[in-house]
């Protein structure tokens, strides 16, 4: 593809707003979205995930919604894969795609690319997540800390799948995992603009209140319920089935579960919102403010002409 075609990339933390967004850019220039959110990958996942029903999608076609089983892994490599021709291909059509997502590390894979990374032996993995399981986070962190103790600074804590795989490199390379990053650079071979949604963060976390309220009132519980024996795939290390898990097996009750939703829903929004004000060339927008928004992409470089 030429340096022609122009991907619009909708960020910003949970519940901010990005799918309606996403659908009403992509319906008004005429093309699609890829989903960029790791969670939302998981067909069985839609209650717990807030995967957009048909009307939310403005009859839109979406990319990568519900296609994984739990059993299924994807990494952002996995993805970036599998949605570049998908890209390509609406470049090539439309001369505009648009992505979207809260997973940063998913949007970053598509938009700047990957550091490559040594292929690590499956062994080391399932070593690494039996030891999180047996022991939890803090055994792993120390170790982290003594192979690579710049990556241990800058890491999510509380994320372990990124813990693990920073392991993993180290382990498999014997180098640390932050001496084989490069940094990243956006690619050159497409125009690509990012638009940040920004609310204020009481607005922001009235609406976390008010979507995880209407995730219970759909059935949320009942869909953590029929995933329970599916708890220790990684998947399901999601906020809003672990909290019910817990409550199951008694060791809080219902009200604390929905309580504690939202404040780790709160927790993510936060660390969304860290991670993208690290990022300097986003343009940071309300997302009610649609027409400014459209203004936007019309002006970015690139095909918007619409």
């Amino acid at each position: 593809m030429g340096r022609d075609g122009l991907l619009v990339v909708i960020g910003g933390p949970t519940a901010s707003g990005k799918t309606g967004v996403a659908a009403h850019v992509a319906k008004h220039f005429g093309t699609a979205v890829i989903s960029g959110d790791s969670r939302q990958f998981y067909r069985a996942m839609r209650i717990g995930t807030a995967r957009p029903n048909e009307e939310e999608l403005l009859g839109v076609k979406h990319h990568f919604l519900g296609h994984l089983e739990l059993e299924q892994t994807w990494s952002a490599g996995e993805f970036a894969r599998q949605a570049e021709p998908v890209l390509q291909d609406l470049l090539a059509r439309n001369g505009i795609a648009v992505l979207a997502g809260g997973s940063g590390l998913y949007l970053n894979a598509l938009t700047h690319g990957l550091d490559p990374m040594p292929l690590v032996d499956h062994a080391i993995r399932t070593r690494l997540q039996h030891r999180f399981q047996q022991e939890g986070l803090p055994p792993l962190l120390a170790e982290l800390e003594r192979l690579d103790p710049a990556t241990a600074r800058g890491i999510d804590r509380q994320n372990p799948q990124r813990v693990i795989r920073a392991l993993e490199v180290c382990i498999a390379s014997g180098r640390p995992f932050s001496a084989q990053r490069q940094g990243l650079r956006m690619r050159t071979d497409i125009h690509v603009t990012r638009i940040a949604l920004d609310l204020p963060r009481a607005e922001l976390y009235a609406r976390i209140d008010a979507r995880v309220d209407h995730m219970v009132a759909q059935g949320l519980e009942a869909e953590a319920r029929a995933l329970l024996p599916f708890r220790e795939l990684n998947a399901l290390r999601t906020v809003g089935y672990r909290e019910f898990f817990a409550h199951f097996e008694g060791a809080i009750n219902r009200d604390e579960a929905i309580n504690l939703i939202k404040q780790h829903t709160r927790n993510y929004a936060k660390r969304q919102l860290t991670w993208l004000r690290r990022e300097k060339d986003w343009k940071w927008m309300r997302p009610d403010d649609l027409p400014a928004i459209t203004n936007a992409v019309r002006q970015a470089p690139g095909p918007a002409s619409p």
